[in-house]
């Protein structure tokens, strides 16, 4: 029995050891070093304070904002801890109703925009967290930012044009806006 026991016993410390504490620290002490930004957040500062994650979307409620895509986390928006969709089919009446609340909510925001509304300013992402819009997204609601804060089209057209993210060389991934560096620089901090 005890020759059984034991390489079994062997093998199962040997295991943790490797795969519990020395590859864990490894992996971190390498991205600290290649990669010390992501591997602590992503995190967004102004003047020395953290203000929040380029990873993780933030809500923004007030009209002289960029309005970031809803979240579906729970029992807060954008909790981190909680990512996750509605799990809302596209045949599911909630979703309907909530598709035409955060319609004319934006209706309600900005009365005189008659373009039509982009879809990721209605619906949740997989994750609920999203911290990018789609340059449609941004651009739909350049007219209210730049009626709030008194300022023209063409000052927030070249502000979100500044800060917008192309596709990955070229091809991978969709141009979009991140919101919190966005509304950041709207504010002069960025």
């Amino acid at each position: 029995m005890t020759a059984l026991l034991r390489p079994a016993l062997m093998l199962f410390v040997t295991l943790t050891l490797v795969t519990g504490i020395a590859y864990p620290l490894a992996v971190t002490g390498l991205a600290q070093i290649v990669f010390p930004q992501q591997a602590n957040g992503s995190i967004v500062s102004v003047n020395g304070k953290p203000v929040g994650s380029e990873l993780i979307g933030q809500q923004f409620t007030a009209p002289g904002y960029f309005w970031g895509r809803p979240s579906a986390t729970g029992p807060y928006p954008y909790n981190a801890a909680a990512s996750s969709g509605s799990n809302l089919g596209p045949l599911n009446p909630a979703l309907l109703d909530a598709v035409h609340a955060r319609i004319e909510a934006l209706k309600a925001a900005d009365p005189g925009n008659d373009k039509p509304v982009p879809v990721d300013l209605v619906t949740a992402s997989a994750s609920g967290l999203d911290p990018d819009i789609s340059l449609a997204a941004a651009y739909y609601q350049a007219a209210r930012v730049a009626k709030v804060r008194n300022v023209t089209i063409d000052q927030i057209d070249a502000l979100i044009e500044q800060h917008a993210e192309r596709p990955w060389l070229g091809v991978f991934g969709e141009p979009r806006v991140n919101v919190l560096r966005l509304n950041l620089a709207l504010d002069g901090k960025q």
